[in-house]
């Protein structure tokens, strides 16, 4: 399961949607907008698709895991749009039977996330400022 939504993202929803009788527990990873970010507050985040590839990312990420680890379920969501600070904007969800592929499963996405997904993000300061690229560095 994998999305990238504008709507705001619940992982209670997709703890719920992962888990299977099998799945000895769902390791999940909640994303959010911090308040501070190089140095400066944070007004704003904003996320872009902008190549229409970001969903096509996260199922490479998704599919490289289920060929790694003995998983049950993989979600791996991203929420793209203008986000405040504290808003989520990625939830990784991975159900297994035992904790230490669950965990090390999470991990990977999450850093896959963040070394290769073509998402743009730029970020917008309270003093008026703003940063923009590719989200390689959050």
């Amino acid at each position: 399961m994998v999305k990238i939504t504008q709507k705001p993202i619940s992982p209670e929803t997709i703890v719920n949607k992962v888990k299977t009788a099998s799945s000895g527990c769902v390791v999940t990873y909640v994303g959010m907008i911090r308040d501070s970010s190089r140095g400066k507050p944070v007004r704003q985040v904003e996320y872009e698709d902008w190549q229409g590839k970001a969903r096509d990312g996260l199922a490479e990420i998704a599919n490289e895991i289920i060929g790694k680890w003995p998983v049950n379920n993989v979600a791996i969501y991203h929420r793209v749009g203008v986000l405040k600070v504290g808003d989520i904007n990625f939830v990784v969800a991975i159900a297994s039977a035992h904790r230490e592929e669950g965990f090390a499963a999470c991990q990977y996405a999450v850093n896959q996330f963040k070394s290769r997904l073509p998402t743009r993000k730029t970020e917008t300061y309270l003093d008026g400022s703003v940063w923009s690229g590719e989200d390689h560095q959050s």
